[in-house]
């Protein structure tokens, strides 16, 4: 749900969705998923160091756990994972065709 919500404004979606697919791919190693899954969890908890709802400062946070999560894993974030994250952001952040 927080990611819906705040999708468009995040600069770092696509690292964020690519990540994910890292996350559960069954050929990532489990110490990479532990390290990205911990990563994400920080993004979609409620509770943060710095409050979400102050505007893009309240992403601060989120960003910098995520940029050293993935800085760290970096070497199996494969371009499939990329290629799919772009994928599901097309898909799933396009405008509603509108009937008139």
């Amino acid at each position: 749900d927080k990611l819906k919500r705040v999708a468009q404004r995040l600069p770092f979606l696509e690292e964020l969705v690519a990540a994910y697919f890292c996350a559960v791919d069954p050929k990532t190693p489990l110490q990479v998923k532990a390290v990205l899954m911990a990563a994400l969890a920080y993004f979609v908890l409620p509770m943060d160091l710095v409050p979400d709802f102050l505007a893009w400062f309240g992403f601060t946070d989120d960003a910098a756990v995520l940029y050293a999560a993935i800085k760290t894993v970096s070497g199996s974030i494969k371009p499939d994972h990329r290629a799919r994250a772009r994928e599901t952001i097309e898909r799933n952040l396009k405008p509603s065709a509108t009937i008139s």
